[in-house]
């Protein structure tokens, strides 16, 4: 669709790096002039839309299927944004978008405006009890077909009344829309979360992605007496304090579950150090930073290291992992995406932890599933391909199609 290649580069050329408005603005706008949806801003600012399909009439034990995105992005590289030097890039915006090679280039083509920009176009276009075969579709496998293949394998197909569209702020930094929408009562029963999972088990496939890894990020500080360094022993090296807290933690073994028939191991990290004030001082104070990547279920025994005198250990930011906790479900999805593509998707898992984590963690039962690849997020050649784009807008509305 070239509607959807076209709604993509609008979302990318608006900057969004550190101010989200007009990019939220933007989504508003289409999803209200595009669908018959309640859109609505809330107070984080971030954009939310739902749709009741069929005969329902939503109620509070109604349950529903939510596409989630951020249109937030890290900052772009120099390359990345508009002006003289990028002669081809568009100019409605401040970013720069390149169409090349089948593939959009620019600062959130991966991550993951792209997505939400397939999910938009699927919100719109989805209906209950609808004929799953449109132009677009080049489906290759009917939808009796991928219904059996549900039946078969992942129990009953999940049924909900209302379809919702949501698109937040604050991902890149520590999932501050998410968590908001969340504790002002967002609660759907399934998400699909758009980001990346193709080319996880085969190239050129998109694959479903069924938990992925958290990230708990904390610090150690170790506390000593100073003293003139020509009388060490006048003091206490808080220096030595800190590496007796480096030898627990290098000593910790990191948890592992297997999901999927794949094993999902943690790791636990000293990734900075700084202490001192002076070469004739002992120093008095040292901090470490802990780069923790936390699995479902399972947590390291950091705490161990705040039994080494003189070291305190302290939480400063904790990103859930997620897991999801319907087979069925996730079996709808990948079925979705088997009649989307020509190669069989996987149930995987991922390595990086997403808004999936926070929904997760709130009772909502999630899957992965967009079209980024390994290693083009935050680069400074971050592109999408445009015909993955599509095959996700056709990945959404099947499973919207196949539950609502």
């Amino acid at each position: 669709m070239r509607a959807l290649t076209d709604l993509t580069r609008d979302l990318v050329s608006t900057a969004s790096h550190e101010d989200e408005s007009r990019a939220g603005d933007l989504i508003e706008t289409w999803l209200a002039e595009h669908t018959d949806a309640d859109v609505t801003r809330d107070g984080a600012a971030n954009v939310i839309a739902r749709r009741t399909l069929g005969d329902a009439v939503p109620d509070a034990e109604s349950r529903s299927l939510a596409f989630v995105g951020h249109h937030d992005v890290v900052p772009p590289d120099d390359s990345q944004l508009a002006g003289d030097s990028n002669e081809d890039a568009d100019r409605t915006g401040e970013y720069a978008v390149e169409e090349r090679d089948g593939r959009l280039y620019g600062r959130g083509t991966a991550d993951m405006k792209g997505a939400v920009a397939a999910a938009m176009c699927a919100f719109r276009d989805a209906a209950s009890n609808a004929s799953k075969n449109d132009d677009d579709s080049n489906t290759s496998r009917s939808a009796e077909q991928t219904d059996a293949d549900v039946d078969s394998t992942g129990g009953e197909t999940p049924s909900v009344d209302e379809l919702v569209f949501a698109s937040f702020v604050g991902e890149e930094v520590g999932g501050v829309g998410a968590r908001h929408a969340i504790d002002a009562g967002f609660a759907p029963g399934y998400a699909i979360v758009g980001e990346g999972s193709t080319n996880y088990s085969n190239p050129n496939t998109t694959d479903v992605a069924v938990a992925h890894k958290g990230r708990r990020a904390s610090t150690i500080t170790a506390r000593g007496d100073a003293a003139h360094a020509s009388e060490p022993e006048a003091g206490e090296n808080a220096v030595y304090r800190a590496c007796d807290a480096v030898d627990v933690v290098r000593g910790i073994d990191a948890p592992a579950v297997e999901i999927a028939g794949e094993e999902l191991r943690g790791s636990v990290v000293v990734t900075e150090i700084e202490g001192g004030s002076a070469w004739n001082v002992i120093p008095d104070s040292c901090t470490l930073t802990i780069d923790e990547r936390t699995v479902p279920g399972e947590r390291a025994p950091l705490g161990d290291v705040g039994e080494t005198a003189g070291v305190s250990w302290d939480v400063d930011q904790d990103l859930p992992p997620m897991r999801c906790e319907s087979d069925a479900f996730a079996e709808t999805v990948r079925g979705a995406a088997a009649a989307a593509q020509e190669t069989p998707p996987e149930l995987v898992t991922k390595p990086h932890a997403t808004d999936a984590g926070w929904l997760a963690e709130a009772g909502t039962a999630c899957v992965v599933c967009g079209p980024a690849e390994p290693g083009e997020a935050h680069t400074k050649d971050e592109s999408v391909s445009i015909e993955v784009l599509n095959r996700c807008y056709r990945i959404y509305r099947g499973a919207a199609e196949a539950i609502c």
